[in-house]
């Protein structure tokens, strides 16, 4: 017996994407496998680590925890997404590569998406409000102090991005 096939619509980073998955498969293995997106990274599995964080309709969310069809018509963007326009490096890309934000980069996309979230709804945070921003993604290598520095300046960069 096959397993029945679902036609979804998504607009993932900008584009009209239409895909056909099984009802149970997880939108982090929908991105990932059926379109190719692999920079959405698959960690705990349980929604623990953020490593599989995307924005859904600007809001982050775990892609291991939900299903692609419930993801029907929504606005996803994922880590290929956060690039500017021209594929440079979007503020918060840049500022995890200024201050060294990064080390392993397992745990990275989830931080950066969160992050993205984050600083929209907080353009100017200090230093606990950056802490409390990244609280839900873990991290094993870098201790979180390059973190908070590159939350910290992400937001001076899209300040001046946005002047």
């Amino acid at each position: 017996m096959t397993e029945e096939l679902h036609e979804i619509r998504l607009t993932v980073n900008g584009a009209a994407r239409a895909v056909r998955v099984p009802a149970r498969r997880l939108l982090s293995d929908a991105l990932r496998h059926d379109l190719g997106l692999t920079g959405t990274h698959v960690g705990c599995e349980h929604g623990v680590c953020g490593a599989c964080s995307v924005l859904l309709d600007g809001r982050p969310v775990r892609s291991c925890l939900m299903f692609a069809v419930s993801a029907v018509d929504a606005e996803i963007t994922t880590v290929e997404g956060l690039a500017a326009g021209d594929g440079s490096l979007g503020p918060v890309q840049r500022a995890f590569k200024e201050c060294h934000g990064l080390q392993c980069g397992f745990c990275t996309p989830g931080f950066l998406t969160t992050v993205t979230a984050g600083l929209a709804e907080n353009h100017d945070p200090t230093e606990d409000e950056a802490r409390d921003m990244v609280a839900g993604n873990l991290c094993r290598c870098t201790g979180y102090q390059n973190i908070v520095k590159s939350v910290l300046r992400a937001a001076e960069l899209s300040e001046g991005a946005s002047s």
